[in-house]
């Protein structure tokens, strides 16, 4: 393979020597400063990498790896992904012949700079992580095999500082969207994903199932243990929700990042039990009361207010499972009914002066990243847009903002939607969504929501600076 020697300025470098070890940076894959051999009896250059698999579509073929930059340190592992541009057989030292994985990567050495072909392989137990064998070098590079470090050296120190997270490459990564459905939503987090050069791949949650164990917990689905994902993105319906949380759980158990856990989603799901989270945070909310004995109609009725009055379904989603009731008779009547039914329900006040408009926030990591109004349809006073309510732009105010975030915090979310009702004593949280729909926040804020959610899984799985600790460098 031929190239040319560059510099930082992509200007044409003089020849340089190299001894038979140095210090160089792989910059692309994330790995500033390694040792490497240099081998001039070796063709093939390698690099250590360990858990390596293929992902990606045939005519576009990745690789993901990890790789223990500095030899004896096994708890700094720094995850890698590159395009795979050829599949070699290589012949070691002692004989042995291994089909290896061939990517390209640029490399410096000092301030000169070139691509290099390098294979992946373990190289565990050995004195180098990094060989360079002729191939990666030419004519513009000589050797002087009784000398080392001919060129500027580099340190390790480099891992343990704040901006490694920052300068970090995006790397390919490996993603499920746990969902039921083929709708807006789903399809936008698989394109986006793809067009960010992830792999996504759409999991029915009712087809996962589970091995439970201490040293070994695992995912399967459809016959085969689920490889190794980077993050989830859970789409659990109501319908769903203990089994799927359950699954997420296992997520959980295995290291993967989900952007929304299994505790925020079963309390998110359990009105009930949302309400009473949101009290225990002092966030604004319409007067709320539940009871179990129907002797208690008439005191839940009036520690809620006067008519009318929100009957709620705990397991209502989308505006299903709501009733209005404009006066106190028709509310015991309602009451009377779900009561009838077994059912479990929330009483509410109605906030009068929201007017069937409620005001819907998308708070991603910790942000509000956009926010719609939804209005009710004439005669209708849910403003659920799958109740035919409309939605439009609009600007909300700092204290809107704040609580939006605060409510998406107590549920500890990195993605919610969070209904909030425009009252006269300031923002009411009527409910915080943990699988909140895409495609109305989307065509009507003309936000790509999509991308915030991969941009928040993106910051969140890479590889944190570590602990520093005393080590022989």
């Amino acid at each position: 393979m031929g190239f040319t020697l560059l510099n930082e300025a992509g200007k044409m470098n003089d020849p340089i020597t190299l001894g038979w070890e140095e210090w160089v940076s792989l910059p692309t894959l994330g790995l500033p400063a390694m040792r490497a051999k240099i081998d001039t009896g070796a063709r093939t250059s390698a690099l250590h990498a360990t858990e390596i698999e293929p992902f990606g579509s045939a005519k576009q073929p990745k690789v993901r790896f990890t790789v223990h930059p500095i030899p004896g340190r096994e708890d700094l592992i720094i995850p890698c992904s590159a395009t795979v541009i050829d599949r070699r057989d290589v012949t070691s030292s002692n004989g042995e012949t291994e089909l290896r994985y061939v990517i390209e990567t640029s490399i410096i050495v000092g301030e000169t700079s070139w691509p290099i072909e390098v294979t992946l392989t373990d190289r565990r137990g050995m004195a180098s992580h990094m060989l360079l064998g002729r191939q990666a070098l030419n004519e513009s590079v000589s050797v002087n095999p009784s000398e080392r470090f001919c060129q500027p050296q580099l340190s390790y120190e480099i891992y343990h500082s704040a901006t490694m997270r920052r300068e970090m490459p995006n790397r390919a990564l490996r993603i499920a969207v746990l969902s039921r459905e083929d709708n807006y939503s789903t399809r936008r987090l698989v394109e986006e994903g793809e067009k960010r050069g992830h792999t996504v791949e759409v999991i029915d949650t009712t087809r996962c199932y589970m091995a439970i164990n201490a040293l070994s917990p695992e995912v399967h689905y459809d016959g085969a243990r689920l490889p190794r994902f980077d993050a989830v993105i859970p789409r659990i319906g109501a319908s769903v929700t203990p089994y799927g949380t359950a699954v997420i759980r296992q997520f959980e158990t295995v290291g993967t990042f989900c952007v929304n856990g299994s505790q925020g989603i079963t309390a998110s799901r359990d009105k009930l039990h949302a309400h009473q989270l949101m009290a225990r945070h002092k966030i604004g909310m319409p007067n709320t009361a539940f009871a179990a004995s129907p002797k208690d109609t008439g005191s839940l009725i009036s520690l809620v207010g006067t008519a009318p009055l929100i009957v709620k379904l705990l397991e209502s989603t989308q505006g299903k499972g709501v009733v209005m009731a404009e006066t106190k008779k028709a509310a015991e009547s309602v009451i009377s009914a779900f009561r009838g039914l077994k059912a479990n329900f929330l009483v509410q006040d109605f906030v009068k002066e929201a007017a069937g408009e409620d005001v819907r926030c998308l708070v991603i990591g910790g942000k509000v990243v956009a926010s719609i109004k939804r209005t009710a349809a004439a005669g209708e006073f849910r403003s659920n847009l799958h109740q035919g309510g409309s939605a439009s732009k609009v600007k909300i105010t700092k204290e809107e903002r704040e609580t939006a975030i605060k409510a998406a915090k107590a549920f500890g979310l990195g993605m919610a939607g969070v209904d909030l009702l425009r009252s006269e004593t300031g923002p009411k949280v009527l409910e915080v969504n943990s699988s909140p729909g895409l495609e109305g926040v989307e065509k009507t804020s003309q936000k790509n929501v999509a991308e915030l959610i991969y941009e928040h899984i993106e910051a969140r799985v890479r590889p944190e600076p570590v602990r520093k600790r005393k080590t022989t460098l």
